[in-house]
């Protein structure tokens, strides 16, 4: 018995282990790849754009486009259209920009980037050729066509062949602020109606005026204008003109100058424009 209560008491520790975090099974990992991954595409993103030309960026855009089936600056190659653009007159009907074969009026035809058919560009180009051979004299008249040719340009536009007639300090094609022809304007006159009957385009005439040197409480320009082109276009159905064949006449007033200086001579003129198709 004394034995027993002179024995040390057993004492027995136990230590408790606090486990902190852990690795999560690495799910962190791939959270930062797909992060640096999205940076990697967006710096590169960066860099094309600043590295390509609009037309590069255009034709990528494009490619990627689910509702353009090719790009609109490629010729198509031995892809879906063989060859063929989506705004050609022989592949899609009309929606939108393209053409149709359906109903091939000139309203809906492709005519490419000018807006304009080969066949018409080149029909205003033998027309002003007409015009330049007719005012060089080739009948005899060398030193009467030397004069006309003064006062007479022709220039194609994409609403036509103009043909502008103008007047010089020594010679004008009405009498001095009135609408009467003058014997010059007449002659001129029958130039552009001998070589006008090689088409049958609508013909558009307009008048123009110079400016007043000063304020005038009541201007005449607008009605002297309009009573010019007027004028012309009684003189080119006089001449021989087809019937019907002007579609619009109009007086520009002083508002369109040819010349910086808006007083000049020069902006007294008129303007005969042999139309394009459709116009």
């Amino acid at each position: 018995m004394s034995a027993q209560g002179n024995a040390a008491p057993v004492i027995i520790k136990r230590k408790k282990v606090i486990k902190v975090g852990g690795h999560h099974g690495g799910a962190w990992k791939v959270a930062y790849a797909d992060f640096v991954t999205a940076m990697m595409a967006f710096f590169l993103l960066m860099w094309l754009l600043n590295a390509t030309t609009e037309k590069q960026r255009r034709g990528l855009a494009d490619y990627f486009s689910p509702t353009i089936p090719i790009s609109r600056i490629s010729s198509g190659g031995e892809g879906n259209f063989g060859g063929d653009s989506v705004f050609s007159e022989d592949t899609l009907v009309t929606d939108g920009t393209g053409a149709s074969q359906r109903h091939p009026i000139d309203a809906n035809k492709a005519r490419g980037e000018s807006g304009v058919s080969v066949q018409e560009a080149q029909k205003m180009a033998e027309l002003q050729k007409a015009f330049e051979t007719a005012l060089k004299g080739t009948n005899g008249e060398s030193m009467v066509s030397r004069d006309l040719a003064r006062h007479i340009i022709t220039r194609v536009t994409d609403e036509g062949l103009v043909v502008e007639l103008f007047d010089t300090a020594e010679a004008q094609l009405f009498d001095a602020g009135g609408a009467v022809p003058s014997p010059l304007l007449e002659a001129l006159a029958e130039v552009i109606v001998e070589v006008g009957t090689l088409v049958v385009n609508g013909v558009s005439v307009e008048g123009h005026i110079a400016a007043a040197p000063v304020i005038l409480k009541d201007n005449p320009v607008w009605d002297l204008s309009t009573e010019r082109a007027n004028a012309m276009r009684l003189l080119l159905k006089r001449e021989g003109l087809g019937a019907g064949q002007v579609h619009r006449m109009t007086g520009h007033a002083d508002r369109d100058p040819a010349v910086r200086n808006p007083m000049a001579v020069r902006n007294n003129r008129l303007e005969v424009i042999f139309l394009r198709s459709g116009r």
